[in-house]
């Protein structure tokens, strides 16, 4: 038995087959988008959202939501999605959810904010789909 914990490359081919089984229509979306796993969320990231503790981060999306972008607009950097391993195992570990189910939340929470859901929108919709 495996008892070692997922690397970032073991978390990103996760979280490569969760975009896999987005919908092709939404997923066309996607393109550009940066993803990145690292082990934390830097100081940057977490004073931005009030974040104290970085182990309370997941997943984060940086960039300009498509609701928000004009094609009168360029120079922005590409947006992106950044996984935080160790929070997710973390969770992966307190929560008993399996982590593959795990990363594919994350990604697609963070997705919801390329598409310009706020985090109300996406909870109401994770509330209705229970």
């Amino acid at each position: 038995m495996d008892r070692h914990a997922p690397d970032a490359a073991a978390i990103e081919a996760l979280a490569q087959r969760a975009i896999d089984r987005i919908p092709d229509a939404l997923r066309a979306h996607l393109d550009g988008i940066v993803f990145r796993v690292e082990e934390f969320a830097d100081e940057e990231a977490l004073a931005a959202l009030g974040i104290e503790d970085a182990w309370e981060l997941s997943g984060l999306y940086e960039g300009r939501p498509l609701t928000e972008r004009s094609i009168w607009e360029s120079g922005d950097l590409p947006p992106r999605i950044r996984l935080f391993r160790r929070p997710l195992l973390e969770e992966w570990v307190d929560t008993g959810v399996a982590l593959d189910d795990l990363i594919a939340h994350v990604i697609i929470h963070e997705i919801g904010h390329h598409f310009g859901f706020s985090d109300e929108d996406i909870d109401a919709i994770n509330r209705g789909r229970d």
